[in-house]
């Protein structure tokens, strides 16, 4: 390993893409709960941490395998899944005495439209008090899911359906109904953190 005067480490989790020190010692430093979302090939999943002197301490998490208890059939990545991940998180969040939070992106950027931001807005719906510009979010109707139903309609009249919609024909679940989908499932995740 190299050594001398003008050496300058670099922290691995740097090194890696995982962590910016200088906007994670900002969020310590400060003492505010925060926000951290991962955004896999699959799954949408979110956590809020507290910082304390022995580490980050997980205060609610939510991730989008968990719709599926709540009635969700469709994609566990898209905008409308981050949406509803997002509202179950700030419904946990609520519940567990925290009202306001930080984002922490990490080393990617905060992307205005894009499922993270559907993720804050989900949260922000839900009651939690996120600082964030409302032009960031994407519009009720990309949350809806209703891009997505006339997406579907539109390949239905063009033939290419089976081709891009394969695995909702085969799980029964027709994509034109996302905008319904997106309320029943809303509608239960906040009957069952009242309760």
């Amino acid at each position: 390993m190299p050594r001398g005067a003008d050496y300058i480490p670099i922290f691995r989790r740097r090194r890696e893409g995982k962590t910016n020190y200088h906007s994670r010692r900002a969020i310590v430093a400060g003492r505010r709960p925060f926000l951290t979302v991962f955004v896999s090939n699959r799954n949408v999943s979110a956590q809020l941490h507290v910082p304390e002197k022995g580490g980050d301490v997980v205060a609610a998490q939510a991730n989008s395998r968990e719709l599926i208890e709540h009635g969700w059939r469709a994609s566990r990545k898209s905008i409308p899944a981050a949406y509803l991940v997002g509202y179950l998180l700030g419904l946990r969040a609520l519940k567990a005495g925290l009202s306001g939070v930080v984002l922490y992106a990490g080393v990617d950027g905060f992307i205005g439209g894009s499922r993270v931001a559907a993720l804050v807005a989900g949260a922000r719906d839900a009651g939690l008090d996120i600082a964030a510009s409302d032009d960031a979010f994407p519009d009720e109707s990309r949350l809806r899911g209703d891009h997505i139903a006339e997406y579907a309609r539109s390949l239905r009249e063009s033939g290419l359906y089976e081709r891009r919609f394969s695995g909702y024909a085969r799980s029964g679940f027709d994509p034109s109904d996302y905008p319904k989908l997106v309320e029943e499932v809303k509608a239960k995740l906040k009957g069952a953190t009242a309760s």
